[in-house]
């Protein structure tokens, strides 16, 4: 191997991505240099007495962020209702602002419209600019859907409106007694089953209530995902009475093939291999896998899914896979090769609010999906599940006695989250108040609960629980309140069940690559199974919501379909890289992105580039490009042998000739160094960078940001490009000069329109090695 992990070694790692401004004023971005309207709230007391009137107060404001704002800059001033005023900010600047004495709060402006299911809001989608009307919303791309099958019936996959299935197409629609031709249309134009891995699995004995033997979907899964990557447009959507509105996905005409690999059982390395196949020759542009191994990362070549992806690269085929659910624990991502797009999940700004308020007056803010008749305000008796026979609440073990008509406090962990109110119901409770645990800290997500319950964080978990045992008669009761749209809590906030990195194999490749929305998601839904897929829930619905980084994938692979629909003619390492450079790390109040698992600020361990901005990448100015060679020169730096190597290419490949002396000079849109201290501490890097913008003669001038302890050298500091010349080399040294301990720089390129923002980490690694085998997968769910 290249990297010895044996050793302590210092990890540095420059994660690129572009904060490019959009040329047309009209665009709105998610760029830093983009200004915004702020709202900002202002102590009225704290006037300095030089200024006269509030308004010149706020003027002077404003110029201290920018040089460049005038009075006028300021939209309005606000004495009556508030006291403040508003006023177009960039996003850096509205954090400076926000410093300043006297500032009570800065608050983005938000247009109020009629509600819709909202991710494609939250992330900038529009009808009328931008990367829908730019990619026809997908038409004609074909999204492959590896998963759990498809619920054909649902309204997200009428093919109302659509041409004919594209003339490229070259798959089928496998009839069987539950999945009639009927079943596939201009939306789902193929669908087929694979499952002899899992029947094998079974010793060939099917367990006939595991499900179908079709591309149809028992489990909801897969129904969820094809929905959010290219859903059709549904009109009053929601769950119960929440996130009503218009759903629709990524990618509205993009056609769906669906290819069902996984079971009640799990997924089988034979099965996704078969599928990813069939999904090549059938003619798909884009292969959308929320499915990954249990574990840490195997090798590239005995893992069965980067072995098909790079196969499909090979044909042309961005495969795009979710990261797992393995957070917050450092070098759980999978699905981490580097011709993979990996996602992690990150909140939206919509939240199901449901306070736990106590008999003392205190109120816990929490979230939760429950539909049935509430708690009328009354207080209840609490009770700590940890006291009644389990602390977890699992099924049959608490004390009837202890919790009858009671709110019970269950602890996170052990058993499905559902399924502990099911518990406390059958044991006659009356309510529940769900907690998180210290590593959980206080992610929240929201479950079609089967009694009145609530999920509330770690710390006003343990608030809670330290009410119980100093109050001789503890008393609860919950309030809900249904679907709220907002800044508080900021978002995207990074998920704590999110995968994360560093790398555990290669550890020059920063992985995740992006975070995108996959926490409380609202998608279609099997007709099968309840929203929970308890016995116990005879509920069905057309709609469910849930969260995983299987939900962030999708987003991702829908989003890839329209940029392949706007630029034909890009490889899937551009797609991705347009993706990465794009990709955003500020939340909507203007802070950096928020780790939920720590509640400190994220870093490229764990958002990767950051947060997916599908407009911005529409025109991402330049890009990071990768043919099949530099891949194999990868997997010849890495140490891989010529057998190892033909795992991929089928053919054996001579490692001695076009090898790259490390493998971080991979053509990557980020990149990560790594210090021996052994062999010195300078690192030297190349990276090609292409111009695909409309300027063809654009000039990039770079400044450098070091942290403490590296000195960073950009040569040349100026690049150049023109019509003769799209692309342009730069060596970027490192030179480890002391120091050890984490920190992050950056490196910022503009041609005065655009900029690329690229930030860096490095640290002191501890040594590790611990290699898994895992045959059978799970869904990332």
């Amino acid at each position: 191997m290249a990297t010895s992990l044996s050793s302590p070694l210092l990890l540095f790692c420059l994660l690129f991505f572009f904060s490019f401004v959009s040329v047309t004023v009209s665009t709105p971005t998610r760029s830093i240099d983009q200004t915004k309207t702020y709202i900002i709230h202002a102590s009225k007391s704290e006037k300095p007495t030089t200024f006269s009137t509030h308004h010149r107060w706020y003027s002077s404001i404003v110029g201290s962020v920018s040089s460049s704002h005038q009075p006028s800059d300021i939209l309005y001033t606000y004495e009556r209702s508030v006291n403040g005023f508003s006023v177009r900010l960039t996003r850096a600047q509205a954090s400076q602002l926000r410093r300043l004495p006297g500032i009570l709060s800065v608050i983005p402006d938000r247009r109020r419209t009629l509600h819709t299911t909202h991710t494609p809001n939250f992330l900038g989608l529009a009808d009328t600019f931008g990367l829908w009307p730019n990619s026809e919303y997908g038409d004609d791309v074909i999204v492959g859907v590896l998963d759990t099958g498809i619920w054909p019936e649902r309204e997200s996959f009428s093919d109302e409106g659509l041409p004919p299935v594209p003339s490229t197409w070259k798959g089928s629609c496998e009839t069987t007694s539950d999945f009639p031709s009927t079943a596939c249309n201009r939306k789902i134009i193929g669908a087929k089953a694979f499952y002899r891995g899992y029947t094998a699995s079974l010793g060939n004995r099917l367990n006939e209530t595991g499900g179908s033997l079709s591309p149809r979907d028992t489990e909801g899964h897969g129904t969820h995902t094809a929905s959010t990557a290219a859903g059709a447009v549904v009109k009053d959507a929601g769950f119960f009475e929440f996130a009503k509105g218009e759903a629709r996905g990524m990618a509205t005409k993009a056609r769906i093939a669906v290819y069902k690999i996984c079971w009640s059982e799990g997924c089988y390395d034979s099965d996704i291999l078969a599928a990813m196949d069939n999904a090549i020759d059938d003619g798909v542009h884009i292969i959308s896998l929320s499915v990954g191994s249990s574990g840490y990362a195997p090798q590239y070549y005995r893992d069965s899914i980067a072995i098909g992806a790079f196969g499909a690269m090979q044909h042309g085929i961005l495969v795009s896979c979710s990261a797992g659910n393995s957070g917050p624990d450092p070098y759980t991502a999978t699905n981490i090769a580097p011709w993979i797009l990996t996602v992690g999940a990150s909140t939206i700004d919509r939240e199901f609010p449901a306070d736990a308020v106590l008999g003392n007056g205190r109120v816990y803010g929490g979230v939760s999906l429950y539909s049935g008749e509430g708690l009328s305000d009354t207080q209840y008796p609490l009770v700590y599940a940890a006291d009644c026979g389990s602390r977890y609440c699992y099924s049959g073990q608490l004390n009837s006695t202890l919790v009858a008509g009671k709110i019970v406090i269950c602890d996170r962990g052990g058993n499905a989250r559902v399924e502990k109110g099911s518990a406390v119901k059958i044991a006659g409770g009356v309510g529940m108040i769900h907690t998180n645990l210290d590593e959980n800290g206080e992610e929240l997500l929201a479950d079609a609960h089967l009694v009145p319950a609530t999920m509330v964080g770690a710390s006003g978990g343990d608030k809670i629980k330290e009410y119980v045992k100093s109050d001789p008669a503890p008393t609860a009761t919950i309030v809900f309140k249904g679907t709220v749209i907002g800044t508080s809590p900021s978002a995207p906030r990074v998920a704590s069940f999110s995968s994360r990195g560093p790398n555990y194999r290669t550890a020059e490749i920063i992985k995740p690559d992006v975070i995108a929305p996959g926490v409380n998601i609202l998608a279609g839904w099997t007709g099968y199974t309840s929203p929970t897929d308890l016995d116990i829930d005879s509920r069905r619905v057309a709609f469910n919501i849930i969260s995983g980084t299987s939900m962030s994938c999708p987003h991702v692979s829908g989003l890839a379909a329209l940029l392949r629909r706007a630029h034909p003619t890009w490889t899937p390492a551009a797609l991705k890289s347009a993706l990465m450079t794009t990709a955003y790390y500020i939340d909507d109040t203007g802070k950096n992105l928020t780790d939920l698992a720590t509640g400190e600020q994220s870093t490229p361990f764990v958002h990767g580039s950051g947060h997916v901005d599908p407009n911005r990448a529409l025109n991402p100015g330049l890009v990071y490009d990768a043919e099949v060679d530099d891949y194999l020169s990868f997997l010849c730096s890495i140490g891989y042998d010529s057998k190892q190597i033909a795992t991929f290419t089928k053919d054996p490949v001579d490692c001695s000739a076009g090898k790259f002396s490390n493998p971080g000079d991979l053509n990557y849109p980020s990149f990560s160094v790594v210090f021996n201290s052994k062999k010195g501490g300078v690192v030297k890097y190349k990276r090609v960078v292409t111009n695909v913008g409309s300027k063809v003669d654009a000039v990039y001038e770079v400044k450098v940001s070091a942290p403490p302890g590296v000195e960073v050298v950009v040569s040349p500091a100026k690049l150049e490009f023109s019509e003769e010349k799209k692309e342009a080399e730069y060596e970027i040294t490192f030179n480890s000069v002391g120091g050890g301990s984490a920190a992050f720089g950056a490196i910022e390129w503009s041609d005065g329109v655009h900029n690329l923002v690229s930030c860096w980490h490095h640290e002191l690694m501890l040594p590790f090695g611990c290699y898994v085998r895992n045959q059978q997968l799970s869904l990332k769910l």
